[in-house]
């Protein structure tokens, strides 16, 4: 019966096909540091379903976000262990991404044909420490509150644009319930859907090009 129900589902779907080009493919001799990239991709998802967990009891107020962080910590059941998982994963996954960056880098991986997957690799760099920014915002005590104030002042000293980016960080001149729910939408909203997209092309080049191998010593 199963295996009637999978070749069904394989004919129409190409099962088989997916599993010999996604999994099922020839890599040259590496090395531990080849494996970043795919602890970076367990770190990415862990993050997600803890920030879902997170979500659930998180409150994007001035009023209860601190008191929901709390109640996170103290009262709900594994709360403490969620939140620190979702804590530490977002430094150690800000780490482990730089480092894969890094490694990508040393080995010459970002030449040709792979100029487009180092591209992506540099957004999803980017959007990782922006998940780590405005996620340090979210509750909202006295350390990440003035954390945020200085991050934005900084952001605020761009030549020309300054002004303008300082104020649609902040949406205002000065850190407001409207930062706060700001920088909520765009750590569960806006910056997920750039990381999903740029993962998604990210693994795409990955399975069209394969990953690169270690240089010899004459390249």
């Amino acid at each position: 019966m199963a295996e009637k129900i999978y070749n069904w589902l394989d004919e129409r779907l190409g099962l088989e096909a997916i599993y010999g080009t996604v999994l099922d493919r020839k890599v040259p001799k590496v090395n531990w540091w080849f494996t970043l990239g795919s602890a970076s991709l367990f770190l990415a998802g862990m993050q997600a379903v803890t920030g879902i967990f997170l979500t659930m009891y998180y409150v994007p107020s001035p009023d209860k976000a601190y008191d929901s962080i709390q109640y996170i910590m103290n009262d709900v059941a594994f709360g403490w262990l969620i939140r620190g998982i979702h804590h530490w994963g977002a430094s150690l996954m800000v780490v482990i991404v730089f480092l894969h960056m890094l490694r990508t880098f040393f080995y010459g991986a970002y030449k040709y044909p792979r100029e487009i997957t180092w591209l992506t690799g540099t957004f999803l760099l980017l959007f990782t420490l922006g998940m780590g920014f405005t996620g340090y915002l979210l509750p909202w005590n006295q350390r990440s509150f003035w954390a945020t104030m200085v991050g934005t002042e900084i952001a605020g000293t761009v030549p020309l644009m300054g002004d303008f980016i300082l104020k649609v960080l902040r949406g205002g001149t000065d850190l407001s319930a409207v930062t706060l729910a700001r920088f909520f939408s765009a750590h569960i909203w806006i910056l997920p859907a750039g990381i999903v997209s740029m993962i998604s092309v990210h693994m795409y080049l990955i399975i069209r090009l394969g990953i690169s191998n270690i240089p010899s010593e004459e390249e």
